[in-house]
C-alpha cells in the first residue's frame, strides 16, 4: 500500500513531489490548477519534464490529480458543460504527462432526472477520454444531498457504462464518502462486506486509488465533512480496517484530513497512519490463526 497525502504544488509541479517526500508519502495527490478556478495552469514539456526527474529521485510511486471542484460534467447548461469538458480534459493531458490518474467527482443532477444526467455526464467523460490519451480517470464515490451522483455502487457503474465503459475508466473509494452514503465500514467485517458489494457492482478491477479520511457526521447521513484519522465516526477502528484491507494492498491511499492545524494532512499523520496500518495487519494475522 502506497500511503500519502495530498500536497500543494505552488511554485512549480516538481514542488509537490518535494512537499510528499518531507511528509513521508509514497504517493500524493495534487491540483493540477486552483481547486475553484476555471482558468488552467499553463506547463510546459520542461515542467513536466522537471517533475518526472524529482519522482524519479524520490519514494514517490504513485500520483493522482484532483480534479477542479468546479467541474460538474452532468450540468443541464451547456456553458458549464463545455467549462467542465475543457477542464477535465486539461486535468487527463497533465496526467498523462506526468503519469497520474485524474481523480473526479462525477457531478450533480441539479434538477430533472437523474438517468439524463448520468447520460449527460458520460458524454463529457467520453469526450474528455477521446481527446487524451493514456491516464485514467477515477471517479470518486460521493456524499451529499440529493442528485449529487455516485453515492452507490450501482450508480458508479451506470456512470462508467454512460462513458463507454473502457479501461481508462476507474473509482476511487473515500473512507468518509462510504460511511456518510451508509456504507458502515467502520469494522474489518464491515468493509470486507462492503468491498463485495463493490465488486459485484463494479468490479474490483476497477479500483484505481483511494481517499482515507475520518468522518465528522455519523453514518448514512450524506454529510462529507472530513475529520483527522481517529477523531470522527469512523475512529481507529475503522481507519485501521482500512488500511489493512488485503484488496487494498497495491493501491495508492491519499489522506486528505484538515491536518492539526487546519492546513491539511502533516507528517505526524503520515507516521500515525501506517502505525495503524501494522496495528490492522497484526489484527487482521491473529484473527486467522
Amino acid at each position: 500500500m502506497l500511503i500519502g497525502a495530498h500536497v500543494s504544488q505552488a511554485g512549480g509541479l516538481p514542488n509537490a513531489i518535494e512537499r510528499g517526500v518531507e511528509k513521508g508519502c509514497t504517493a500524493i495527490q495534487i491540483f493540477n490548477q486552483s481547486p475553484r478556478m476555471w482558468r488552467p495552469t499553463q506547463y510546459s514539456e520542461d515542467d513536466f519534464a522537471a517533475f518526472r526527474d524529482a519522482m524519479a529521485g524520490s519514494p514517490i510511486r504513485a500520483v493522482m490529480i484532483h480534479a477542479v471542484y468546479l467541474i460538474n460534467c452532468a450540468s443541464e447548461d451547456p456553458e458549464i458543460r463545455t467549462k467542465s469538458l475543457a477542464s477535465l480534459t486539461q486535468s487527463l493531458r497533465v496526467g498523462d504527462a506526468i503519469g497520474a490518474s485524474v481523480v473526479l467527482h462525477p457531478g450533480s443532477a441539479l434538477r430533472g432526472h437523474v438517468g439524463e444526467a448520468i447520460a449527460r455526464a458520460g458524454g463529457v467523460f467520453r469526450e474528455a477520454l477521446a481527446e487524451s490519451e493514456s491516464s485514467a480517470l477515477l471517479l470518486e464515490d460521493t456524499a451529499g444531498a440529493g442528485g449529487t451522483l455516485g453515492r452507490s455502487f450501482e450508480e458508479l457503474r451506470e456512470l462508467i457504462d454512460a462513458a463507454g465503459g473502457g479501461e481508462r475508466l476507474g473509482v476511487c473509494l473515500d473512507s468518509c464518502h462510504l460511511l456518510a452514503s451508509g456504507y458502515d465500514v467502520r469494522t474489518i467485517d464491515g468493509l470486507s462486506e462492503t468491498l463485495d458489494r463493490f465488486d459485484a457492482a463494479v468490479g474490483l478491477g476497477r479500483l484505481g486509488g483511494l481517499h482515507l479520511n475520518d468522518s465528522v457526521n455519523a453514518l448514512g447521513t450524506n454529510r462529507d465533512r472530513h475529520a483527522n484519522l481517529g477523531e470522527g465516526e469512523l475512529g481507529e477502528t475503522g481507519c485501521m480496517a482500512f488500511l489493512s484491507e488485503p484488496r487494498f494492498e497495491n493501491l495508492p491511499v491519499v489522506l486528505e484530513t484538515p491536518g492539526p492545524d487546519k492546513r491539511g494532512t502533516s507528517a505526524e499523520e503520515i507516521v500515525y497512519a501506517k502505525r495503524l496500518r501494522r496495528r490492522g495487519l497484526r489484527l487482521r494475522k491473529k484473527a486467522a490463526v
